[in-house]
């Protein structure tokens, strides 16, 4: 069903954190399509300014440069609003190996410090970005929560903690809190520069200038690829959803599988294009294979996602192609 029979009252505000970013700035742009109001944070620290200025002609929309480092930044951006969208973080395992005490202030404490501004100025509901990676060396498939492994990452540590603060809020202030574990999100706006870029857009781009992408590893890890605007759903049926549902994590993806060597010879046919890989060592901190059990989110969200990865890798392709 998708997202854009979805109804909120009149008037009713949105604040996307992290908008300059590829899922805030699509979160951003799906709201103001179906009439209702954005306020946007962001530092651009990882962002992108183009992804802020796409929308600042829109009388819905109002943006605010600041970081959820910050509290009082934060109460300032909860002010009057019915719904946080947080997807402010810094992301990338390995990133997250050499930085860990920077991750930690940013992603955890960046993250408290929305909750409590959430609490403060009585928001309705609190969705936030978790992730697959909180699973770390759990061996089983498909990725069931409530099933998790010992962390690998500096970065799911994060993401772990924002859970369990999550959890606190719903349990002892009130809050509505909903976690969004993404499984690789791919699509539109998904930046490809850069030492930690996405695989598929990396791939697209590197494929489309008639370069020779690397594939870490030997290309036989598996991933749970799903399409943005599955993500979109997620997010705004979050915000319709009961509060029986609230303080919970939740997997947000299609439920398949695709190794990543099928997809970048899926990507060199589709583009007509004949270059082979390079390979070079796993990446650390990476899990071989992921897979989500989406039932859960399907139980209490009323997630159902329409995108499929052969579905999202055309429209995602057509994207690139046209704007790369």
């Amino acid at each position: 069903m998708g997202y854009k029979h979805l109804k909120f009252p009149e008037n009713t505000l949105f604040l996307v954190t992290g908008a300059a970013g590829f899922i805030g700035s699509n979160l951003c742009e799906a709201i103001l399509e179906l009439g209702y109001k954005v306020r946007a944070l962001d530092d651009l620290s990882t962002g992108k300014q183009a992804n802020v200025d796409l929308f600042l002609d829109n009388p819905n929309y109002e943006f605010i440069k600041g970081d959820i480092k910050d509290l009082d930044t934060c109460i300032n951006a909860c002010d009057g609003v019915d719904f946080v969208l947080n997807q402010a973080a810094w992301g990338s395992v390995p990133r997250s190996l050499e930085m860990p005490l920077f991750y930690s202030l940013n992603n955890i404490q960046g993250t408290l410090n929305m909750l409590e501004a959430a609490r403060q100025c009585g928001v309705k509901k609190f969705v936030y970005a978790s992730s697959s990676s909180v699973y770390g060396d759990e061996p089983n498939l498909p990725k069931t929560e409530g099933r998790e492994g010992n962390l690998l990452s500096p970065y799911a540590l994060t993401k772990r903690c924002d859970e369990e603060w999550a959890k606190l809020y719903t349990m002892h202030y009130g809050l509505d809190t909903y976690g969004m574990r993404y499984f690789n999100v791919f699509g539109r706006r998904q930046d490809p520069d850069g030492a930690y870029a996405a695989v598929i857009p990396k791939f697209l781009k590197m494929l489309l200038h008639g370069e020779t992408p690397t594939i870490n590893g030997d290309g036989k890890q598996s991933r749970d690829f799903t399409y943005i605007d599955n993500v979109i759903e997620a997010n705004l049926k979050s915000c319709l959803a009961p509060h029986e549902a609230a303080g919970e994590a939740y997997n947000i993806a299609y439920g398949g599988r695709e190794y990543l060597i099928d997809i970048y010879y899926g990507l060199t046919k589709a583009l007509g294009v004949d270059i082979e890989p390079n390979f070079g060592p796993d990446r650390k901190g990476d899990i071989k294979h992921s897979n989500a059990d989406i039932s859960k989110a399907k139980r209490l969200l009323g997630y159902d996602p329409d995108y499929s990865f052969a579905d999202g890798i055309k429209l995602a392709i057509e994207w690139y192609k046209e704007n790369l």
